[in-house]
């Protein structure tokens, strides 16, 4: 899969078929904020409340997993245009 996308994403660099890799590059883009937002959320909860870790890791977790999922989406709609 990794072996499609590279030629993909270059095809994309050189003025190709764009309408295949801007929506995996704005859900790539999103998914990269959201990982950032949970994570820097994440980390100042535990810094004002460390006996909560093991909950505030769980929700952190659960949040960076369905914002990875965002950029999942984008990859399939990519492959399928």
């Amino acid at each position: 899969m990794t072996l499609e996308l590279l030629p993909m994403l270059a095809d994309a660099a050189q003025g190709g078929n764009i309408a295949a890799t801007l929506p995996l590059a704005f859900a790539g883009g999103g998914a990269g904020i959201g990982v950032g937002l949970v994570g820097a959320k994440a980390a100042e909860a535990v810094g004002r409340n460390p006996g909560a870790f093991g909950n505030i890791l769980t929700m952190a977790i659960i949040g960076m997993a369905l914002a990875e999922a965002i950029a999942i989406y984008g990859l399939v709609i990519a492959f399928i245009k």
